[in-house]
């Protein structure tokens, strides 16, 4: 990570400097939320995998400043909906936007920050950006709809949960590879090598959010401790858990996940099993083995700083803790 923050600070520095440019709005609320959003500390992995893979491509121009902040508005209006929908009340340790302004300004700020991605998209003038862009939204849009209709679900396998976190998650930091990628005018081999290596990385990313939602400390990780377990998200932790567990446990699970609010000796409990049988431990070897296989991905690039700190990067996603 160190790396690439230091290969792309100036780049960084002007895509903040889009955001604030991207968010002018006669609604002053607009720019209130979004600002609020936008400077709550995410850690930007989106823009800066789409302008290291235009630097490794070889790409000498300036649209990679507006793509960079493009695919931010686009991850930033899916967190304003995904707390609304989860009914959210942290997004990295602040307060959620839609506890401080209300469900209603978190939707449609969020819907703002959609068409304004769309609408700088149109003004680059690439159709194969806004193709790449505009399907990996409706992914996005898809992968949704499947984790709603997953919820409580203990049946659900870990290949349809792979299914889930691919659509949801993964293929957005796909598509910013993929458009780094298209601007430095990488081939067809190079650009499925950037698709498989954004899929990767982004599974490794969700699923080492899924082990952080148990283990990590709420001032660190932003978000109150086993939230996903709350929402009733079957995440891979308790799914190997509940590959492995005797019937009995199996059913406790299920009488557990299915409450509308837990108590502290409901998590707890679950917490034990996932200890006993170790769901962290597969979850991050999961992780791990996938973040070797995206980097294996990188093969096709000459070797480069841009590169080097794609590698790091990738690092990064498995050994964070928040």
């Amino acid at each position: 990570m160190n790396k690439a923050l230091a290969l792309l600070r100036g780049d960084m520095e002007k895509v903040e400097a889009k955001f604030r440019e991207h968010l002018e709005s006669d609604v002053p609320l607009i720019r209130k939320v979004g600002e609020y959003v936008l400077a709550s500390g995410g850690k930007r992995v989106r823009p800066l995998l789409l302008l290291l893979t235009a630097k490794m491509a070889g790409y000498q121009g300036t649209q990679h400043i507006d793509l960079a902040s493009v695919v931010e508005f686009i991850h930033t209006a899916t967190l304003l909906h995904d707390d609304v929908v989860d009914a959210a009340s942290l997004r990295r340790g602040n307060a959620s936007a839609n506890t401080v302004w209300g469900n209603e300004a978190s939707v449609l700020v969020g819907d703002f920050l959609f068409a304004k991605s769309f609408s700088v998209m149109v003004r680059s003038g690439d159709l194969r950006v806004l193709q790449i862009l505009s399907d990996a939204t409706t992914k996005m849009a898809e992968g949704e709809v499947l984790q709603l209709i997953s919820t409580c679900d203990i049946t659900m396998a870990e290949e349809r949960y792979m299914t889930v976190i691919r659509t949801k998650t993964a293929v957005l930091i796909a598509a910013a590879c993929q458009c780094g990628g298209f601007l430095g005018g990488a081939t067809a081999e190079q650009d499925d090598a950037l698709r498989d290596f954004g899929m990767d990385l982004g599974v490794a990313f969700q699923l080492m959010d899924d082990a952080l939602d148990y283990v990590a400390e709420e001032e660190d990780f932003g978000k109150a401790h086993c939230h996903d377990l709350a929402e009733g998200k079957v995440t891979l932790p308790l799914i190997q858990v509940l590959r492995v567990c005797s019937e009995g446990e199996r059913q406790t699970i299920a009488a557990i996940v299915e409450q509308e609010e837990l108590s502290e000796a409901d998590v707890s409990t679950i917490c034990a099993l996932i200890t006993r049988y170790q769901g962290i431990e597969y979850t991050r070897q999961r992780a791990a083995e996938l973040v070797e296989r995206a980097k294996s991905c990188l093969t096709v690039f000459a070797p480069g700083q841009a590169k080097e700190a794609l590698n790091e990067l990738a690092d990064f996603v498995v050994q964070r803790n928040r």
